[in-house]
């Protein structure tokens, strides 16, 4: 029995492994029975074709062995299947938002972050939707993958087996960023999670400034320290000169609250000269605007 991080990993592996002996074997017979059959029955040992008759036995052996192997197969796969699509009632539910280009978990305290935490030996529930178009979300060590739809909840469960960080990816192409797409799966000790569950939020810029970037999607296309993205760096953004295009035509701005402002509300009235014009509206309340402004102003 394989024994990967996760429960899902063992099940995935142990049906995987089976079906893969299975071929295995038949391709090893039937590649061997070839190699008899054209040695033992070549032009050279019968330059006179003979009539072959039928044998009922060989018929029905070649009929009801790959029927039964091909039902044992069945069987596995629905067991395992049937298995991975029902989560516990006592499982730990989260609710993941895809959007274009970044995750957001959110826990049942409210607590929000845009990589997975969860305990070690618990049972979680993600409860999947998309804020924008379809996302995939797919953790490879733990075999697991499931669609984020638009407008609908989707969902899968599992049981982390093993502490360590995993990789989180989307897989459905989402659009330029979807490259950009990438999360980590961080399964600690059942003491550490409620310890960082339960930890309570900062009430300065510098500490709701990013939780508010990162719940409204913002860095999954701008990054806080100065690499490159889908949409310009946040770092240093305050007072730089940006060259923008707007109405078709372009100018120069200088980048102040007022800009930002303006262009997190109405997005499509000014686009920086470089970067693609596919930053959706963000819905955000005067508090979050002043925020993430005091915010950025502290990233220069």
């Amino acid at each position: 029995m394989f024994l990967g991080p996760s429960n899902t990993a063992g099940k995935v592996e142990d049906a995987f492994l089976f079906i893969v002996v299975c071929c295995v074997v038949l391709l090893t017979l039937v590649t061997v029975t070839m190699i008899v059959f054209l040695i033992k029955y070549n032009r050279d040992r019968h330059a006179r074709p003979e009539r072959v008759k039928e044998n009922v036995a060989l018929e029905i052996a070649w009929t009801v062995i790959p029927t039964i192997l091909v039902l044992f197969m069945f069987y596995f796969g629905w067991v395992d299947f049937d298995y991975i699509r029902n989560p516990p009632k006592d499982a730990l539910a989260i609710d993941v938002t895809a959007r274009q280009w970044s995750w957001l978990f959110e826990y049942t305290n409210g607590k929000q972050s845009d990589v997975l935490y969860v305990p070690l030996g618990k049972p979680v529930k993600l409860v999947l939707t998309s804020a924008d178009v379809i996302h995939s979300l797919f953790i490879p060590a733990f075999r697991i993958k499931e669609d984020c739809v638009p407008g609908m909840k989707t969902h899968l469960w599992f049981t982390a087996d093993e502490t360590g960080s995993y990789d989180l990816f989307c897989t459905e192409y989402c659009g330029l960023g979807h490259s950009h797409m990438r999360s980590k799966v961080n399964v600690v000790s059942a003491e550490n999670f409620a310890r960082w569950l339960n930890t309570p939020e900062g009430k300065t810029p510098a500490d709701l400034g990013p939780k508010i970037l990162q719940a409204k999607g913002c860095l999954g296309c701008h990054s806080l320290d100065g690499s490159a993205k889908i949409g310009p760096t946040f770092k240093s953004l305050m007072g730089r000169r940006e060259t923008v295009i707007a109405a078709g035509a372009e100018k120069e701005v200088t980048v102040d609250a007022a800009y930002i402002q303006k262009h997190i509300l109405e997005p499509q009235a000014a686009t920086v000269k470089g970067y693609p014009p596919i930053m959706p509206k963000i819905p955000m309340t005067d508090s979050e605007l002043k925020t993430i402004t005091v915010y950025l102003e502290a990233l220069k």
